[in-house]
């Protein structure tokens, strides 16, 4: 759940509120008399985004607001807290009520927090909105059927497929434990048989493969079968756009048979793309001292761990002459700021994130967010992370630390 908005708001912050047009959590309806409709579409859109404040009382003219309050204040909210809490929506709306008396004109002021379950809607899924800048908008049918996988965030890449071990890629598995030897050799999952590790890596279970683990060990056809269109978008652009490129793209990276072989195959390329003072080998690993690469090698793992496989849309790496893009489809279970803060980690695909670790690939706690973030900007300027409700994108500049502040002055 992403959620930004503070939960109390005293008088002063709503007057500062009102002198401003664009709020992404702040909504206002003149509900004199009675609830308006729309009152319930921004609830929905609250619900399924960030949370935020809906006002009664107050009716915006042009560019500007003028407070006038509600009559029979007493009742409305009443009214109001009771359908929420009704069978009007598809689950009950948790909502706390501010009332303020301004020059004698009762406002209400609903806080609707952003829901862990989505989506929510009134009467039926088609009433299912969304909050895009300062407005709500009527969800789309991808964007609902994302908002019903993040809901079992973590859960799906635990899903037993019909796959057994026999539909694995013997030669991926062997390669992982080659490695595994390379860089944990003292993990006790050495020691272990094939089948041993696989169920403790929870590959196997019940003799049956796991959606994460067809994801990481599977061959392409077998997973193809599972997913449609299995793969990892990656593109190199020679130009800062696709329109001033003399070309769509100058390099694209093929199918691979799954996640081990697509990390491999993009890290090779992305360690070319980025400054780094010496010849490393095509693991990255010697390079714990060069924050820049730890910071991309974050990046990847994150989009092959955080990603939502099964939306339309697919994991994506677009290399431009001055920026790097990697666009995760599903959203992100936090806003950056409380991941950043809070060490926070809930992997959307766990098994996947497992095995990973266990090679020393992902962090062993946190997010790996700080790395990115603060690892980039020790030599590049600091990446930025944006997105919407089904997906969200980190785009690491490729431009030095205070190269584009000094071209500004210049």
């Amino acid at each position: 759940m992403k959620e930004r908005t503070n939960q109390f708001m005293d008088q002063k912050e709503l007057f500062d509120r009102l002198e401003e047009l664009e709020w992404e959590d702040f909504e206002v309806k003149e509900a004199k008399t009675s609830i308006p409709k729309s009152s319930f579409e921004t609830v929905s859109a609250f619900s399924n985004t960030n949370g935020g404040w809906l006002v009664f009382g107050v009716s915006q003219v042009d560019k500007t607001f003028k407070i006038i309050g509600v009559e029979g204040a007493e009742k409305i909210e009443q009214d109001f807290t009771t359908t929420l809490r009704g069978e009007k929506f598809n689950q009950k709306i948790k909502v706390r009520c501010v009332k303020y008396n301004i020059d004698g004109k009762i406002v209400l002021a609903f806080y609707i927090p952003a829901s862990e379950q989505k989506p929510v809607y009134f009467n039926s899924r088609k009433n299912t909105f969304i909050r895009t800048g300062s407005g709500d908008q009527q969800a789309t049918d991808v964007e609902i059927d994302a908002m019903y996988r993040d809901s079992a965030f973590g859960l799906k890449d635990k899903e037993l497929t019909d796959f057994t071990i026999d539909d694995l890629d013997g030669k991926t598995i062997s390669d992982y434990r080659t490695y595994m030897e390379n860089v944990n050799r003292e993990h006790r999952y050495n020691k272990l048989s094939t089948i041993e590790l696989l169920e403790k890596l929870q590959v196997v279970v019940d003799s049956k493969i796991t959606i994460g683990g067809m994801l990481v060990f599977g061959r392409e056809d077998n997973i193809n079968r599972m997913l449609t269109d299995f793969r990892v978008d990656y593109l190199e652009i020679m130009g800062t756009s696709y329109s001033d490129a003399p070309t769509r793209y100058s390099y694209r990276l093929f199918e691979e048979e799954n996640l081990f072989r697509f990390y491999f195959s993009i890290f090779e390329r992305l360690m070319k793309k980025i400054d780094l003072p010496f010849t490393l080998r095509a693991d990255g690993l010697a390079t714990d001292n060069l924050p820049q690469l730890v910071a991309i090698r974050e990046a990847l793992v994150n989009l092959l761990m955080h990603s939502d496989y099964f939306s339309p849309m697919k994991p994506r790496i677009r290399v431009f002459l001055d920026r790097i893009e990697f666009l995760n489809p599903g959203s992100l279970p936090k806003d950056i700021e409380s991941i950043m803060k809070e060490d926070f980690t809930m992997p959307r695909n766990p098994i996947v994130t497992r095995i990973f670790r266990v090679i020393k690939l992902a962090e062993n706690a946190g997010s790996g967010f700080d790395k990115m973030i603060n690892g980039w900007k020790t030599y590049y300027d600091e990446p930025v992370v944006s997105g919407g409700i089904d997906f969200y994108k980190i785009t690491f500049p490729l431009v030095k630390a205070g190269e584009s502040s000094e071209k500004t002055s210049e």
